[in-house]
């Protein structure tokens, strides 16, 4: 576990950080600012899209060397998912073998992110398993693991409804993000379905990331967009009833740095999409953490949960993991662990964390520095080898 913040840490060279991202994004710019907080040089940034035109790009040996998303820009988004309107929803698989692609043409540093766990994180059915197998709680899926069932469209999802007894499930893109391409689908009584979803279907069959949430119930729009976007691979998960809050459904944001859960967020929504930027918003912690022990369990164990599901990617410094509260608050799931999950402006660290009042990017310097000062510490250190109302379909936000 990493020493607290307050630990002082003996005198040793400081690390020179390096960046990869796109240069005016908010992450970027509020990464560089907790370096700059903490009496660092501000860190060199080099753009995403000069990496994707140049098949890569060099690091110094003494770089420590973070990757940030490359969303939110609609020329790289363009290099990469090879659609002219950001706010399309199709190309996602493209997208996928175009970042892991440019991920490892990176060269030199040391590196906060590791490529291949990036690529198991950047694959739904991937990272399902992988949880899976180390025993973390994870909803049941038909499309991981060994045995995965094949989705070639909206038939095989009929079928894994009847089949696995799955009458409310989850459709994801598997390289998606944001909720891009998300149907929360259930059955509605008389072989009718409902569909829930931020895909906007156009007349002409288009399929368009949008900001408004909205509801199917003609079986041939949910069949044309499931046949749509079955090309890019879709993840099937059982919809499990989570707890709620203020009479909203509520999951949690905890975003582990070296190892640590040290910042977390409610996110409440009248919707199963708890996305922020689809209308859900920030609950309150401290109900969620009494709610936890008023059900006869711990909070301590709450985090443990998150820990472990950030165990199974021990090279990568930081990831967001998404919980799902069972109704009642007492049983957790992890719905997924995002490798760019931590976008949470202005909240600070969790009591007892080791990162009271730091942010989620001074956190990561923290741990950081404390590695640089203690080089034999066994986390993170790896060097990295040679080799409208429409949003974009970007790896954003919480």
């Amino acid at each position: 576990m990493s020493r607290s913040g307050s630990d002082r840490a003996p005198a040793g060279p400081a690390p020179r950080f390096a960046v990869v991202g796109n240069p005016d994004n908010r992450r970027v710019t509020l990464f560089a600012d907790a370096v700059r907080a903490a009496g660092l040089p501000a860190p060199r940034v080099v753009p995403w899209e000069r990496v994707l035109r140049a098949d890569g790009a060099e690091f110094a040996a003494d770089e420590t060397v973070r990757l940030d998303s490359p969303g939110e820009n609609p020329e790289v988004d363009r290099l990469l998912r090879g659609v002219q309107d950001p706010t399309r929803v199709e190309g996602s698989a493209l997208w996928y073998a175009r970042f892991t692609e440019a991920v490892r043409g990176l060269r030199g540093g040391v590196r906060l992110d590791d490529a291949d766990e990036l690529a198991v994180l950047f694959d739904k059915r991937r990272c399902h398993a992988a949880l899976a197998a180390a025993d973390v709680p994870v909803p049941p899926s038909p499309t991981s693991g060994p045995g995965a069932v094949r989705v070639t469209g909206w038939d095989d999802v009929r079928a894994v409804m009847r089949d696995h007894r799955m009458p409310r499930l989850f459709v994801k893109l598997a390289h998606g993000s944001s909720a891009s391409g998300v149907l929360a689908v259930e059955a509605a009584g008389g072989g009718r379905v409902r569909v829930t979803t931020s895909v906007e279907l156009t007349p002409d069959g288009r399929l368009f990331n949008s900001l408004e949430v909205r509801r199917y119930e003609r079986e041939r729009d949910v069949a044309a967009i499931v046949d749509t976007l079955a090309p890019d691979g879709l993840h099937l998960e059982r919809w499990l009833p989570k707890a709620s809050q203020r009479g909203r459904a509520a999951d949690l944001r905890v975003v582990v740095v070296a190892g640590r859960a040290t910042h977390a967020v409610v996110r409440t929504s009248a919707s199963p999409l708890t996305n922020l930027h689809l209308g859900g918003s920030r609950g309150d912690l401290d109900a969620a953490r009494d709610a936890v022990e008023a059900a006869g369990a711990r909070w301590a164990d709450v985090l443990a949960v998150c820990e472990r599901a950030a165990a199974c990617f021990p090279r990568t410094l930081c990831v967001g993991v998404d919980l799902l509260p069972a109704v009642g608050w007492r049983r957790f799931a992890v719905g997924e662990v995002n490798a760019f999950g931590d976008l949470l402006p202005r909240l600070t660290g969790l009591p007892g964390s080791g990162a009271e009042g730091l942010d989620t990017y001074a956190a990561q310097v923290a741990a950081v520095l404390r590695r640089t000062a203690d080089p034999s510490h066994p986390h993170h250190q790896h060097h990295a080898h040679s080799h409208s109302h429409r949003t974009g379909s970007t790896h954003v936000s919480a």
